[in-house]
């Protein structure tokens, strides 16, 4: 969960600080464990715990903090020694970080602690006693926030007979077996258009358009998360209202499992769809609707009235014709209603065992 920091001057210039001097502490410590192939927290605070509290000025708890952000970047490729940016990330625990009332944060800097007042949207504020663990603190922008874990609670999983299957795809980003579609034409148009600018910009090459890229980079993320954001809550809710499950397929690797024509690349790997799967995933377990995924394989070729399964069963991208019984529809909508059947099944074979 998002909370935005309101720093005076002062306490901005001590935050940066803190920033600066724990990411230079966390590349020193990164030599030490690439030198020492150590990717295990308490033997590294073994190595390099007094050393760095004495050379960068740290806190005891700040120091440990590092130590733990180092072991875990660390441990993902131990071929290659970790770097860390002046401004990224500082991870907080209860001992340097507490809550003081419902808009202020005792946060520790070098300077010492700092009392500052936060803000946050209305959803974000009710989700305050639920605030657990460690939060991280973000400099993005000129602005500070801090991201705070949150306890949600189990919501027991519901056990529908059906489920609404969710075919994925680039033109229409979510196509489901009701027939409904979402974000089509609209959404390829405006990616067409940031993709044109983009483009642009990089042609001319300046130090100006640098820093515009580097903001329109910011854009197209935001837009892209708020529209799966809203994508994902019109499913789960539909599945909600329905009864239903939600089936989706299984894209893992889809980048590399498939191959396109060189105009359509740009499209192909801007395809936000592992974000999409994941807001799916977490707002049906926050509701107990269960999701499954389930095998892509021929769900675009499958007839669901006769079952044949042919390449010549879609003639173009966007229609679907069955060479065998005649049905005919839209393809991605005829891919989700096999997509469903797919989720139902799984789920039959589930209650079964």
């Amino acid at each position: 969960m998002q909370l935005k920091l309101l720093p005076t001057t002062e306490q901005a210039d001590a935050l940066l600080r803190t920033m600066e001097r724990f990411n230079a502490a966390c590349d020193a410590l990164a030599v030490v464990a690439f030198a020492n192939r150590c990717a295990n927290k308490v033997e590294l605070q073994k190595l390099a715990y007094h050393d760095i509290r004495r050379d960068f000025g740290l806190g005891a708890q700040m120091t440990v903090r590092a130590i733990a952000k180092v072991v875990e970047v660390y441990k993902r490729d131990k071929d290659i020694q970790p770097t860390f940016r002046p401004h990224s990330a500082i991870v907080y625990d209860q001992r340097i970080l507490s809550w003081k009332g419902s808009d202020r944060v005792s946060i520790l800097t070098n300077d010492g602690r700092q009392i500052m007042p936060w803000v946050c949207g209305a959803y974000q504020h009710a989700q305050l006693d639920r605030v657990r663990g460690q939060a991280d603190l973000i400099y993005r922008d000129g602005k500070f926030f801090l991201y705070v874990t949150i306890d949600v609670g189990d919501v027991p999983e519901g056990n529908p007979v059906e489920y609404l299957g969710v075919d994925l795809g680039r033109c229409n980003i979510a196509a489901d077996n009701d027939g409904e579609t979402f974000c089509g034409a609209h959404n390829a148009s405006l990616r067409r258009r940031h993709a044109r600018l983009r483009r642009k910009l990089q042609r001319k090459g300046t130090k100006s358009a640098k820093r515009l890229l580097r903001a329109r980079r910011r854009k197209e993320a935001r837009f892209a998360s708020d529209l799966n954001h809203r994508i994902s809550n019109q499913i789960v809710r539909k599945a909600k209202d329905t009864g239903r499950g939600i089936a989706v397929e299984d894209l893992l690797h889809i980048r590399t499992r498939t191959t396109v024509r060189k105009p359509q690349r740009r499209a192909h790997h801007s395809w936000a769809f592992a974000q999409l799967r994941s807001f799916l995933t977490y707002k049906s377990a926050l509701t107990g609707i269960p999701l499954v995924a389930v095998d892509p394989r021929n769900t675009s070729r499958t007839c669901p009235e006769c079952g044949c399964i042919d390449k010549k069963n879609r003639p173009t991208r966007d229609r679907f014709q069955c060479i065998e019984c005649g049905h005919a529809g839209p393809s991605d909508t005829t891919a989700a209603r096999n997509i469903s059947r797919l989720g139902s099944r799984h789920a039959a074979e589930r209650r079964a065992v």
